[in-house]
């Protein structure tokens, strides 16, 4: 099989066109050409009047040798990559189950991947099911009454439930582990096109039933699955000097022995990061984002990205990515951008205030909304707080009250005008486009509830945006405050084996731990993490 990359055509071109351009880059003949597969579809519509399409094609030919030796020098021509995942090991008997603590996408994958190599992992979840979870975040939305315990950040299916269904990352990813996700989440019911669409995404009603297919999959193969189980401690062991995993206590008193433990936590886990810290966990204090969502009619968004070609059903609804240095000093980007979604409330603690942005798979709301974040530091944190790696934590709960109390402490959100912001006034009404939050929003100033660095970077960056996207910087566009948890503020560090720097057994993982931002890497985080789990179980088997 041969692997065509970069095979461009206009958009709109006939079926027909795609298999002559096949032939005619393999300079083959029809007699030649056995079969050919799309693998990828990307677009370019940098010249939004001339959008192309760019296809990455595997070619079956005859006489392949012969093709590929004659295109030698094309260096887009070459064999297809076998991308067939092959588990390092299969578990032996005898050994302590490992736990998996988390299930979000990290958590899942993990928890997948051991019981496929007969390890028969336990997974504890300290939310509910995926059905029963939804309705509990609805409930937040819809009335107001927040589940600390079953919400947007917590329960089967992790924070990424609640999102875009966003599938691409721009991690590295030689093994093609990526394509193992992605699989396997075919395999679950989601659509055959998240294999070769350049940006896919599934939305979370479809998320919902594929996470309860691979619930069932792990319980098959061996896998036990816990909800409403929080770890509230773990139990470590001296040997030789140095501190080793022994197993985990549940917050009902439960304790469960085990030699290999994955922490798979979420970036909100902020209570489990604290339990850590007291058992002498290694952590360090990392970057993060604070900021706010922006919301503009959708229509802008794609007029301004695809041009005449607009509402074209190969394109969808556009997104975009930007990016801006500030002249003091602050990176301001956009991030985790819906195209036709909503923004929602991602709380998880009483009187904590925070925003997230999420569609479903036709992406056909009105609004377009994303992230627009500005970096935060630990030099950021109070001074008297720096030699705490948890500080962030502080940083961003410190944030999300104000947030909580510039919305009226009811729940509604803290929002303004993009005009009103730029002009440093607050707003009072809302313009043409109607913020989507739900329960609802508080027209305000929103320098009440962000730092004033984040205020000044933004206003400018907003006017730089404006000349990239027409009708970016548009006065009725709406800001809703706080987004707070673009990616975790701790970093459980760990070596090359995965393993905690200080704690034998202890697997950091996914986003939570500092290792992941969105699905698709957590995903892949959780499938490393189990591997090198599995290969050290193995060895200490055989020793």
């Amino acid at each position: 099989m041969l692997r065509i990359q970069e095979l461009k055509l206009p958009l709109g071109h006939p079926e027909c066109a795609l298999r002559q351009a096949v032939l005619k880059r393999l300079g083959v003949s029809e007699q030649n050409l056995i079969s050919f597969t799309l693998f990828k579809r990307a677009y370019d519509a940098r010249k939004t009047s001339a959008i192309q399409l760019i296809y990455t094609i595997d070619a079956e030919v005859k006489d392949e040798a012969s093709v590929l030796k004659r295109l030698s020098k094309d260096k887009q021509i070459v064999r297809t990559p076998d991308l067939t995942y092959r588990p390092p090991v299969q578990a032996s008997g005898g050994m302590k189950r490992p736990v998996v603590v988390g299930m979000g996408p990290c958590g899942l994958f993990a928890g997948l991947l051991l019981a496929e190599m007969g390890f028969n992992p336990i997974i504890l979840e300290r939310g509910k099911i995926v059905r029963e979870r939804t309705v509990d975040t609805f409930k937040f939305w819809r009335k107001g009454i927040l589940n600390p315990g079953s919400n947007a950040q917590f329960g089967e299916g992790g924070a990424g439930t609640f999102s875009d269904g966003k599938l691409y990352s721009q991690i590295k990813d030689p093994r093609h582990l990526g394509r193992k996700v992605l699989t396997e989440f075919v395999e679950a019911g989601a659509p055959d096109e998240i294999l070769y669409v350049s940006k896919p995404h599934i939305g979370t009603f479809r998320l919902v039933s594929m996470i309860e297919h691979m619930r069932g999959k792990i319980e098959r193969l061996g896998g036990e699955i816990r909800f409403e189980h929080q770890v509230s401690d773990i139990l470590l062991h001296e040997r030789q000097g140095e501190k080793q995993v022994a197993g985990v206590v549940l917050a009902n008193g439960e304790a469960i022995e085990t030699n290999h433990l994955v922490m798979a936590l979420g970036h909100s886990a902020r209570d489990t990061f604290e339990m850590l810290h007291r058992r002498g966990v290694f952590f360090e204090a990392k970057p993060f984002s604070i900021g706010v969502r922006i919301e503009h009619p959708q229509s802008i968004i794609d007029c301004a990205r695809f041009g005449p070609s607009a509402g074209h059903p190969i394109l969808g609804a556009a997104d975009y990515k930007l990016a801006h240095h500030a002249s003091n000093g602050r990176s301001v980007y956009s991030f985790c951008m819906c195209p036709g979604g909503t923004v929602v409330a991602a709380a998880s603690e009483d009187g904590r205030l925070v925003t997230n942005g999420m569609s479903q798979y036709s992406r056909r709301e009105r609004n377009a909304n994303a992230g627009i974040v500005v970096g935060v530091t630990p030099e950021d944190f109070p001074a008297d707080a720096r030699a705490n790696p948890l500080a962030g934590i502080a940083f961003q709960r410190h944030w999300e009250e104000k947030a909580f109390l510039a919305g009226g402490a009811s729940w509604f959100a803290p929002c303004q005008l993009v005009g009103d912001f730029l002009k440093d006034k607050p707003s009072t009404v809302l313009g043409s486009v109607i913020p989507s939050y739900k329960p609802g929003v508080t027209p305000t100033d929103l320098n009440l509830c962000l730092p004033e660095y984040a205020t000044i970077a933004m206003r400018e960056a907003l006017q730089a945006f404006g000349r990239q996207i027409p009708g970016f910087s548009m006065e009725e566009a709406v800001m809703t405050g706080v987004e707070t948890r673009t990616s975790s503020p701790v970093r459980m560090t760990r070596g090359a084996d995965f393993q905690s720097l200080n704690v034998k057994g202890l697997y950091p993982s996914g986003e939570g731990a500092g290792y992941a931002g969105g699905i698709l890497s957590a995903a892949v985080d959780g499938i490393k993490v189990a591997e090198s789990l599995a290969l050290a179980a193995v060895g200490r088997q055989a020793a």
